[in-house]
């Protein structure tokens, strides 16, 4: 089997910038500077995340061009900035509810019913705001474009998905993946239709070996190569053992998010097979250095998390240009 790092020559030393993607919160001078902010703690890929917003669970029209969803004009400025500044790009449109409800639950009746909202209604308008979203990748010169983020609910709709993955293959040359959720690798029927599989690595701090065997027999049998598109932990108390809550009460704790920055980092260094971290994840809206210590949220900047990631992510650059 391939790895990533040996098919791109260098692993994937990423954060994702710019969730949710607000619209008017993009192409501006704090939103430069915070990029170049974050391109300074050796990043090397970025994953560009926006969300477009359908009003339920149950909902089957998708605007992706309506507010409060960052425009076409932003989503290029933001690939040509991070372009500039050194970084690869991975490009993740992803849906949201309007209501609150976890895209994870967006789901229907299994097989179509007359009259009642399907899954076939939902593809329709998700097909295209990702064929959209892919055209402008190519357009941009992209390295590797998501196609879903955490859909555990339609990861079972084995035929729609293959259906869209061609036709994103049809207008994007680039690598294409899907991230899956948390627990969820092994569950995916269509892997072989991606060129890389991908996860959000939310695991407790204390489980992580027990996950990478688990995650590496599913890397085994795809024959596919594998990267972490979202990983990382509040710097708050007790968010190392529910790293996915991220509105866990507790204080604010740099130390909580250095320690579980270190674990998992250890724990993947002896995995080759993991082609890399897309963290999450990097604001748009950076807040000042000065209110680090009080900030209780993913970003790492000024905190004992960002310095240790500069560290980690240039050894991983350097070992990965010896290779």
């Amino acid at each position: 089997m391939t790895t990533l790092t040996e098919r791109l020559g260098e692993p994937v030393c990423g954060m994702t910038w710019g969730w949710v993607g607000t619209r008017g919160t993009w192409a501006t001078p704090d939103a430069a500077a915070s990029m170049a902010a974050m391109a300074d703690h050796a990043v090397s890929w970025t994953a560009i995340a926006y969300a477009a917003n359908q009003a339920t669970a149950f909902s089957t029209e998708i605007p992706f061009d309506a507010e409060p969803t960052v425009t076409d004009d932003e989503i290029v400025w933001a690939i040509r900035e991070a372009k500039r500044l050194g970084m690869k790009v991975v490009l993740k449109p992803v849906v949201n509810c309007a209501d609150g409800t976890w895209r994870a639950h967006i789901g229907f009746f299994d097989r179509d019913v007359p009259n009642e909202p399907s899954w076939s209604d939902w593809f329709a308008s998700y097909r295209e705001f990702i064929l959209h979203s892919a055209r402008i990748a190519e357009a941009e010169g992209v390295e590797m474009f998501c196609i879903g983020c955490e859909m555990v609910r339609a990861d079972g709709q084995e035929v729609h998905w293959r259906r869209l993955v061609s036709e994103v293959r049809g207008v994007y040359s680039g690598l294409v993946t899907y991230n899956c959720d948390k627990y969820q690798e092994g569950h995916v029927t269509w892997w072989d239709a991606v060129d890389v599989i991908s996860s959000s690595g939310y695991y407790p701090i204390d489980t992580w070996e027990a996950h990478l065997d688990r995650i590496e027999r599913v890397v085994a049998a795809s024959g596919k190569p594998f990267l972490f598109m979202e990983v990382g932990c509040p710097s708050r108390t007790g968010s190392a053992e529910l790293p996915n809550d991220w509105a866990l009460p507790g204080a604010a704790s740099g130390h909580e998010q250095l320690r579980y920055y270190r674990a998992m980092f250890e724990a993947c260094s002896t995995r080759p097979w993991v082609g890399g971290f897309v963290l999450w994840d990097w604001p748009a809206a950076l807040y000042a250095v000065e209110d680090a210590a009080a900030n209780d949220d993913y970003c790492p900047y000024g905190k004992p998390a960002g310095a240790y990631l500069r560290e980690v992510y240039t050894a991983m650059q350097k070992q990965g240009a010896s290779a």
